[in-house]
């Protein structure tokens, strides 16, 4: 692990530093754990009385912390100076520089420089891969697919053929990009017959989709997820979806097949579309809310179906009482009864 004072840190983030410049830092970690050397990050207030007791050498605030032994590094964004902290520090494993042996390059592949690919790692067919690419054992990139720069691929992931990606795109293990989308059309005779998936999946640059996540291909024309749009874990991206721009989609999310995601959307946990419909730009979705119908420009909206945050959490509180709230109407439809007899 690399060690750097936090003089030489201020200067890589743009930072300012309160206290001593020297002191040498050689770990990360939380205000609560960090100890002698390490450096952690103060981004939301309601954490600030933990300050006073936390053993860090420095932390990264807003402002200088006036109730804090260690050296403050001030910051107009601690969490993403933090995050860019980290990256000094760690830097993930890649496959070694160039082509394995055991990895499979078609011949009318084209790999652009300074590759690392690992072992078992094929790239088929008529595909053009972009610069600095990093190919994980056991990643498959199909026939005709086009990629561009700094590329990485996990283990067992796979872009399928004829697919589009952009440049610095990431996917993770197991992530599936332009499986056949569910596409089935019931016969005369009651059974249900393929539908060629005869579309593609476009991936813009800037996205990373994380572990087994599936982004299927449209039955015709395309499936997009555009710049910046980041994907979490165990998420279906339908036929024909767009993901916009800067999307946060969190995990066990789905979206069924036509789901328009404007700009700046973000989808928490466990959240899905009924499909043919548009969440507009800056719009949230809470927690395990079921959208069947669009969702208006910057509207917050919870439940399943959602609606507005608002009036979901007035009804939320009302279920607990509805026990009581129902013995109440009944003991009072008995005094109206009493009362006309």
């Amino acid at each position: 692990m690399p060690s750097f004072t936090l003089g030489h840190l201020a200067s890589q983030l743009g930072c300012v530093v309160h206290g001593d410049s020297a002191v040498e830092i050689h770990a990360l970690s939380t205000i609560e754990k960090a100890g002698p050397g390490e450096l952690s990050f103060l981004a939301n207030m309601k954490y600030a009385p933990k300050v006073s007791t936390s053993k860090a050498s420095a932390i990264i605030a807003f402002e200088p912390l006036t109730q804090f032994a260690g050296a403050t590094l001030v910051s107009q964004n601690p969490y993403h100076d933090f995050a860019r902290t980290l990256a000094l520090f760690y830097q993930a494993p890649r496959p070694a520089p160039g082509i394995h042996p055991l990895a499979y390059v078609a011949p009318t592949a084209k790999v652009g420089e300074n590759p690392s690919i690992g072992p078992f790692a094929v790239i088929g067919d008529r595909v053009t891969l972009g610069d600095n690419a990093v190919l994980h054992p056991h990643s498959v990139i199909y026939e005709g697919c086009t990629i561009g720069d700094d590329f990485i691929a996990h283990a067992h992931s796979a872009v399928r053929e004829f697919c589009r990606v952009g440049d610095r795109v990431t996917i993770h293990n197991g992530v599936v990009v332009g499986g056949d989308g569910f596409g089935f059309a019931k016969t005369n005779e009651g059974t249900q017959a393929k539908i060629p998936q005869s579309g593609i999946t476009v991936i813009e640059d800037d996205v990373e989709i994380q572990t087994l996540t599936s982004v299927d291909r449209a039955t015709i024309g395309e499936t997009r997820v555009k710049r910046g749009a980041k994907i979490d874990s165990l998420c279906q991206i339908g036929h024909a979806c767009v993901v916009g721009e800067d999307n946060i989609i969190c995990g066990q999310t789905g979206l069924a097949g036509s789901t328009v995601l404007e700009e700046n959307v973000i989808m928490a946990g466990q959240t899905g579309s009924s499909g043919h419909l548009t969440i507009h730009k800056n719009a949230i979705v809470w927690a395990q809310s079921g959208v069947g119908h669009d969702v208006p420009e910057g509207k917050i909206v919870a439940g399943s179906p959602a609606f507005d945050h608002r009036d979901w959490l007035r009804s939320s509180a009302t279920i607990p009482k509805l026990g009581e709230m129902l013995r109440t109407i009944r003991a009072l439809e008995r005094r109206v009864k009493e009362l006309e007899g």
